[in-house]
């Protein structure tokens, strides 16, 4: 039987659910099967890790490479002059007809050479030629068109100075006591070998005696000018009691003068000693300086090395790097005193924020009836999280520096007055602005953390006949414990790495007082501080030689990117070492 033709009405019902262009050959949407989104999210997840291990490799790479010794190079250009240093990095730049019209005629036609169709590239090397008191430059861009010959001369030498940076230059004589005593490049290297270790062992001596002895007799001193100003703010300067702190004053100050001139004649044996020795050197141009061994740092014939002398200048170029201080307006030297300073800042930041955190979360969740005032707790508490640090700093300067500094100043350091002790920056202040800074991370990760523990285990617990405070201690707290560690190494990694704030509360260029040393009361924490992130601004943005600090800077950015991660990966230690002691307790 034939069937009736269909309708309109039907024709219509039946074309809804005709199968669309866009699904697939079974029937299903490629939108509703939701392989778009796999792609799409696998793709971010992809391009995030890709971005992530392209900045960690460049940091790790320029890093690692920063202390490797590179060859000396001799360069004559064109124009007469002669460059002696290391070549650090090459480029690639392009030439334009006008630049060219504008060079000598002894280097135009080679530059004309590079030209096709009016323009053309041409390379450059950025050399590193050193010898600032007589240059008054530490780096030269050289095109490869004005070179006429280059080499590298065997027994080219490099100092490492205490100051004015490196120093490139030929061996010409070794003096002791103003005589020569070699004067052929080999011997030169042999007299240097043997005397240098000798005279930094005294170049140290004497700093020890500077810093640490004559460090302590100026702090008996200034004790004891404070216990007669105590006494003189106390009495008056006319009084009996201020008469017999006088002389105790000036009784301890005349041993303490004593000391100072043994001290000092020390010192004179020690410099004279040095003075003894000095190497002259001829530059590239020709001219003779004449270099004392107590300023040579480091010095080594760069052409001459093997890949074991090469290891062991690497060495020693990192360990000077991790423990000592930092010399050349920082873009030479160590960071310890920075390594020191981010260390204790963090820990006091991280032992002022938690207990804060979790007590104000604690409240929230567990005891604080729902309502509005909760409610903007929590959103203020939000919001917080989102005010610019540089805020907190100065909140930090004014508050906790101005406000409260002062006050401790006037109640228990009045002596040392208009000198401030407190009411100034320090690394106390910078930790609590920063744990101010970091405080919505750990409140907001404590929430969520006790909010994920099961109101089975709280029902148990008293139906067990336990109290609230007894619940949340034994009960809730040790498994919300390991989302409590979470928002600790959060708070832990942003407050590290932070620098705005630190500028304002504490953060010094340099401070060669560390906050915690081997005095009473061995933790000082009104003391200006060295940052890691504040040096790798100072040094990146700050230095009058950029090029020479470049490769400083990605050196400790790596460094400081390992404390950080050395110290969360602590945290994630014992968070998992909790995880796994309390997951098989919960149900």
């Amino acid at each position: 039987m034939s069937s009736s033709p269909p309708t309109k009405e039907h024709s219509l019902s039946s074309s809804a659910y005709a199968p669309n262009r866009s699904r697939r050959r079974g029937g299903t949407s490629l939108l509703a099967g939701g392989e778009n989104m796999v792609w799409l999210t696998g793709g971010s997840l992809a391009i995030s890790i890709v971005m992530i291990l392209g900045l960690l490799t460049l940091v790790v790479w320029q890093g690692i490479t920063t202390f490797w010794p590179r060859p000396i190079e001799e360069i004559q250009l064109a124009d007469g002059r002669t460059l002696l240093g290391e070549v650090t990095r090459k480029d690639t730049y392009s030439i334009t007809t006008s630049v060219v019209e504008a060079l000598g005629d002894n280097v135009r036609e080679r530059a004309q050479a590079l030209l096709v169709d009016g323009k053309g590239e041409s390379r450059r090397r950025l050399v590193r030629t050193g010898n600032f008191e007589l240059t008054g430059t530490h780096f030269e861009w050289v095109d490869d068109y004005a070179v006429d010959a280059s080499r590298r001369p065997e027994w080219a030498l490099i100092f490492e100075r205490t100051s004015w940076g490196q120093f490139y230059g030929h061996p010409e004589r070794f003096i002791i006591d103003g005589e020569t005593v070699a004067d052929s490049p080999g011997d030169i290297w042999q007299n240097y070998q043997r005397h240098h270790d000798e005279i930094r062992d005294r170049v140290a001596r004497k700093e020890h005696l500077q810093k640490f002895e004559f460090g302590d007799v100026s702090a008996r001193m200034e004790q004891a000018r404070l216990a007669r100003r105590a006494v003189e703010l106390e009495y008056g300067s006319d009084s009996e009691q201020y008469e017999s702190a006088d002389a105790i004053y000036k009784g301890e100050l005349a041993a303490i003068s004593r000391e100072e001139a043994k001290l000092s004649e020390d010192i004179r044996l020690l410099n004279a000693e040095n003075d003894r020795y000095a190497i002259e050197m001829r530059t590239a141009q020709g001219a003779l300086t004449t270099i004392k061994l107590s300023e040579i740092v480091r010095g080594f014939p760069a052409n001459r090395l093997q890949i074991t002398d090469k290891l062991r200048v690497y060495a020693s170029r990192w360990w000077e790097f991790l423990t000592a201080d930092p010399r050349s307006a920082n873009s030479e030297g160590g960071v310890w005193p920075a390594i020191v300073g981010t260390v204790i800042m963090t820990l006091l930041m991280s032992i002022a924020v938690v207990p804060f955190g979790v007590l104000a979360a604690l409240y929230l969740r567990e005891y604080a009836t729902e309502g509005p005032i909760v409610s903007a707790v929590r959103i203020a508490i939000n919001n917080l999280a989102g005010v610019p640090s540089i805020v907190f700093g100065v909140f930090g300067l004014g508050f906790f520096c101005y406000i409260l500094g002062g006050s401790i100043d006037e109640v228990f350091f009045s002596a040392k007055l208009p000198n401030p002790t407190y009411g100034k920056g320090g690394v106390l202040w910078a930790a609590l602005t920063l744990a101010l800074l970091t405080l919505p991370v750990v409140v907001v990760a404590t929430e969520e953390a006790l909010a994920a523990v099961p109101r089975s285990m709280r029902e148990g617990s008293y139906a067990c006949g336990a109290s609230k405070w007894q619940t949340i201690r034994r009960i809730v707290l040790p498994r919300a414990m390991p989302g409590i560690m979470t928002g600790f190494i959060l708070a832990m990694a942003r407050g590290a790495g932070e620098v705005a704030p630190l500028m304002l509360v504490g953060a010094a260029k340099l401070a060669p007082d560390l906050p915690l040393d081997s005095v009473l009361p061995y933790l000082h924490p009104e003391r200006s501080f060295m940052h890691l992130g504040f040096h790798i601004y100072d040094v990146g943005f700050q230095s009058q030689n950029s090029e020479a600090a470049k490769p400083m800077v990605y050196t400790t950015t790596m460094l400081l990117i390992t404390l950080i991660a050395a110290l969360n990966l602590s945290a994630v230690w014992v968070r998992t070492r909790l995880r796994r002691r309390f997951v098989g307790t919960q149900f």
